[in-house]
């Protein structure tokens, strides 16, 4: 398996952790803010890109007219499976699909939304050309990425916790990944390559997070992500003693309590002209 397809997979029991620990912890600020965004302008058909346990699906399936038809794909189906078991509000189409080759024809989307997914598609132009392809002439494309890590400070935390236990051979997945995609000259090329021609306005969007105890981020950013897969790849790796380095940092740096850091993250939105 390759590095690419490490950082991929969401599998096991990795759906169900971030489903429990990640969303409430850093996901659903910004799922609240995505779908405010989306219901602006209401699509008649919308489709879902990386929509993982569901996150942005069942706001969206909150706060759209009952008319929009809504369709969420994710490249894994486990994470799928998952957010089909919790279910929404209404009737959703759950797709496993990939975001470079989607199984939709032409122009047949008014609005594509993708929540911290871009960075985990490995070639962005061709997705950003596939996402164009499926929207109708006027349609939008919204998604949203995570800043630098620096700016994210329960995840900064835990990366840190982790290259001083793997001092020889650190964890690279969230610097690389989900905190890599952040420079907007990058992510306008990458849309112009992909065909769009409208500029993109592209927007900081600040939240915090909040835990009951470190633990849960601790648990969350350890067991509930791919860089659980990179843990458990180095010899004598124990998940165990990571994840409690990982909590020991957070309560040095929070508290032992109810704990709050910032985040940051970015929202893009792109016209098909």
């Amino acid at each position: 398996m390759t590095v690419n397809d490490v950082d991929k997979t969401f599998a096991g029991s990795i759906p169900e952790i971030y489903d429990a620990y990640l969303v409430p912890l850093v996901f659903e600020p910004y799922a609240i803010d995505l779908a405010t965004r989306v219901t602006q302008q209401p699509p008649a058909r919308l489709l879902e890109l990386a929509a993982g346990t569901g996150a942005v699906t069942r706001r969206l399936a909150l706060e759209l007219p009952a008319s929009t038809e809504i369709v969420a794909t994710d490249l894994n189906q486990p994470m799928i499976d998952r957010a089909n078991a919790i279910g929404a509000t209404r009737s959703i189409a759950w797709r496993q699909a990939d975001a470079l080759k989607l199984p939709f024809a032409d122009a047949s989307f008014d609005c594509v939304v993708c929540q911290f997914g871009v960075m985990f598609f490995p070639d962005k132009p061709a997705a950003f050309a596939e996402a164009r392809r499926v929207l109708k002439p006027g349609g939008r494309l919204l998604f949203s990425t995570w800043d630098r890590l620096e700016t994210n400070e329960f995840t900064a935390t835990v990366n840190t916790a982790l290259g001083e236990m793997f001092r020889d051979n650190p964890p690279s997945f969230m610097a690389r990944v989900p905190h890599g995609y952040f420079d907007y000259d990058r992510i306008r090329r990458d849309l112009a390559a992909g065909g769009f021609r409208q500029p993109a306005t592209i927007e900081a969007v600040d939240a915090q997070s909040r835990a009951a105890a470190p633990r849960i981020p601790a648990v969350g950013f350890c067991q509930g992500t791919p860089m659980r897969n990179e843990i458990e790849a180095r010899p004598g790796a124990s998940l165990g003693a990571a994840t409690d380095a990982a909590e020991r940092a957070l309560s040095n740096r929070f508290g032992e309590g109810a704990i709050t850091g910032q985040l940051r993250a970015h929202v893009v939105s792109v016209t098909r002209e």
